[in-house]
């Protein structure tokens, strides 16, 4: 027999999540709405001439050539700084979940990039890849790299996505150690009693064991690939050399705010948002597939 359960108060669950609610429709809902309003207006700087165009901001920017070329440049950079920012992650976890002796300490000095704010991580890394006082620049010289961020937009790219992936592999650092501290130590134990090698248990027991938190990860990696990166852009390159390293939500920083194109700047902003939105459903709907909960 089995007893249901009722909860007495019917209005305390929704006064419960009232403050959730309310933080997602003023910071979420309610600038989506108007970034989506703005983009089929046509308007001055000045907001003193106001004209509705429908889709016309839409079909000029999927028309523009230079646009286009800054959504193939964010894909890569988005998959570039979440492999990066994943895989040394998961190596670190790793390896501060073996240790014992001063285990706290060496967790501490890993998660301490994440408090970096992603304008100074980014001038962290501009500093020590400066071509003409920085540290690992003078190294890469002395091996016949002729590196110039400056000069360079393949140079500047690289830059880029080591600053933006170093701030986030803190953040997959943390997530990947509890992953890891949650898998029973007796599956472990089992397997290295039948003579698995330490290889081997990791890739047939703990990476499957892990992949609900990769997923998560994956997703939230891709989403601050693609959003919250400009502090780091701002910082390092500006979008420069020549346009080489502007990313998407950069381009929708310098159209909106010193262009002064607010309309197009709008629909840019609505295009990232679908481009975000899509990828994150194609990942539920088939990598999730292969996930082990």
């Amino acid at each position: 027999m089995q007893r249901k359960v009722v909860f007495p108060n019917k209005v305390l669950p929704y006064l419960l999540i009232l403050p959730q609610i309310a933080i997602t429709a003023v910071f979420f809902f309610w600038p989506a709405g108007q970034a989506i309003w703005m983009s089929t207006l046509l308007q001055d700087p000045l907001g003193l001439s106001v004209q509705f165009v429908g889709i016309e901001n839409f079909v000029t920017v999927l028309k523009d050539p230079a646009y286009l070329e800054t959504v193939g440049r964010t894909l890569l950079f988005s998959v570039a700084v979440t492999a990066i920012a994943m895989a040394p992650a998961l190596y670190l976890a790793v390896m501060a979940d073996r240790v014992i002796r001063g285990a706290s300490v060496y967790k501490t000095i890993l998660v301490i990039p994440y408090a970096i704010a992603p304008a100074v991580a980014g001038a962290l890394w501009l500093f020590l890849f400066n071509p003409s006082v920085g540290i690992v620049a003078y190294g890469l010289r002395q091996v016949g790299v002729d590196w110039n961020p400056r000069l360079s937009g393949g140079d500047a790219m690289t830059l880029l996505i080591i600053a933006s992936a170093w701030k986030q592999i803190a953040y997959n650092f943390l997530f990947f150690l509890a992953g890891l501290q949650s898998i029973p130590k007796s599956l472990l134990e089992a397997a290295a009693i039948d003579g698995a090698s330490g290889r081997r248990r990791f890739w047939t027991i703990v990476f499957p064991l892990l992949t609900p938190t990769t997923f998560f990860l994956l997703v939230v990696n891709l989403v601050y690939a693609f959003f919250e990166t400009f502090g780091v852009v701002h910082a390092v390159t500006q979008g420069g050399p020549g346009k080489s390293t502007e990313i998407m939500i950069y381009k929708v920083w310098y159209d909106g705010f010193i262009a002064q194109d607010l309309g197009r700047s709008s629909a840019q902003s609505v295009i990232l948002m679908a481009i975000v939105i899509g990828l994150t459903f194609i990942q539920f709907r088939y990598i999730d597939r292969k996930v082990h909960y």
